[in-house]
């Protein structure tokens, strides 16, 4: 959500949407959740639902990861940790979100650097050409795949921004969306007022370049978020509705 960021249902379907199980925490996970190099971040685990959304996210050792706009590294802390040592983390920035936020950028340097953390990178690149260096099992991004269409990023075509992603995933990898619920209908009207976006249209846009739907997680849902507010308005900040979805790329 540009620099303002700081910051489980059965499973069924419903109305053609599927809704995933709680994913069991294996012990990988857990010990990466818990490993003392994160400090405080562990504080905040409960609110953002860390162990939900890495379990969900199916990340196990060996991946290779992209954290997109990681914000703080709360996300890529507990990735590195979990692929360890024969797996990788890219810390992805576009360079026209980094403008926005050197502090976090610095930061993600240095995490990069931290001996805790081996194999960690950053890459910086223009936001109209997400690549990396290999093929990748994952690209996870939180609350900021609204921003890609706006003024501050060169109104990227968030079809085209699929499409790279699709290019830099292995067979049978996932692409994982958190953003901001938007109101239903509204498609990308509000992303850049509200910095929300229609989960209609996020579903829409990433199937159309060859992803299939995956299952959705209910970790972050608020069914008392109306959708009508901006984001940062301090009556629902660190409470909006978020989606959870799921992409995987066919493995053949």
């Amino acid at each position: 959500m540009r620099i303002f960021a700081a910051s489980l249902a059965a499973g069924v379907a419903l109305a053609g949407v599927a809704l995933a199980a709680a994913p069991a925490i294996k012990p990988y996970l857990a010990a990466a959740l818990a490993d003392p190099a994160r400090g405080d971040m562990k504080a905040v685990d409960a609110k953002r639902h860390t162990a939900e959304l890495m379990a969900f996210s199916g990340v196990k050792p060996g991946d290779k990861v992209v954290d997109l706009i990681p914000g703080s590294g709360l996300f890529t802390r507990v990735f590195a940790k979990a692929v360890g040592p024969k797996g990788h983390v890219y810390m992805v920035w576009p360079n026209e979100y980094a403008q926005e936020a050197a502090r976090d950028v610095t930061a993600s340097d240095a995490l990069a650097a931290d001996k805790a953390y081996g194999d960690i990178s950053v890459l910086k690149q223009p936001a109209a050409a997400f690549s990396t260096p290999e093929k990748v099992d994952l690209v996870f991004t939180a609350q900021n795949y609204h921003d890609y269409p706006d003024k501050f990023m060169g109104k990227v075509d968030p079809v085209s921004f699929d499409k790279q992603v699709f290019a830099a995933l292995k067979p049978g990898g996932v692409f994982l969306v958190i953003d901001h619920a938007a109101e239903a209908g509204s498609g990308m009207r509000d992303t850049d007022t509200l910095h929300r976006i229609d989960p209609a249209i996020v579903r829409q846009q990433v199937t159309s370049v060859g992803f299939v739907f995956d299952g959705e997680s209910k970790a972050l849902a608020n069914p008392a978020d109306d959708h009508k507010r901006l984001v940062f308005d301090k009556t629902i900040r660190g409470q909006t509705d978020q989606f959870v979805y799921k992409f995987r790329k066919p493995k053949k």
